[in-house]
């Protein structure tokens, strides 16, 4: 991908010399200013997310959603692994809650403890896909950036959003249910 990029960046110079050399620094330094101004209002984003989520860590919500989402976490990754679906838990809530960056710790922990016990393709194959369907409350840095672009109304991508969201869910889910039919492991 690197090699793509760096592509995309030597075409895009070539060009703007070619047309404009006098336009070449000023529009690479606009560039880089708008880039660290994105950077930073994602990293705000991100710390006040992370903050809520340690927060809620230690309040013992996190444990309190654990708890109420086992039973129907052990019936859709068919798993009885208590360390993993608490690992699952904290990850499908730190990504509802739009806080993607809080979430990969924990989903790559469910990963390994999943993998501990042989037989466990489904239950992985199941997290991959309810994980990667990505339903959040609120997609923060897709609103966070809307907002730093200064869109009129941020806000009116959460239906397309939600409903996309739902969409993936569900094919994703039915496609693993599918793949690995009705047997267990």
């Amino acid at each position: 991908m690197n090699v793509v990029f760096l592509a995309v960046f030597l075409v895009s110079v070539a060009l703007v010399v070619l047309r404009d050399p006098a336009a070449f620094l000023p529009a690479l330094l606009t560039g880089a200013g708008k880039a660290v101004t994105t950077c930073l209002t994602l990293a705000s984003a991100y710390a006040v997310w992370m903050g809520f989520l340690k927060i809620a860590e230690a309040a013992g919500v996190l444990r309190g959603m654990s708890r109420a989402m086992r039973p129907l976490s052990r019936r859709l990754f068919r798993t009885d692994d208590d360390k993993a679906l608490e690992q699952i838990a904290v990850n499908l809530s730190a990504n509802f809650l739009g806080m993607g960056g809080a979430a990969t710790p924990a989903g790559i922990s469910a990963m390994n403890l999943l993998g501990v016990r042989e037989k466990n393709e489904y239950s992985r194959a199941m997290f991959f896909a309810v994980n990667c369907s990505g339903v959040q409350l609120l997609p923060t840095t897709a609103l966070a950036l809307r907002v730093q672009a200064g869109a009129q109304n941020a806000y009116s991508i959460l239906l397309p959003a939600y409903l996309s969201e739902l969409a993936a869910l569900l094919v994703g889910m039915a496609l693993v249910m599918i793949v690995y039919g009705r047997k267990r492991g």
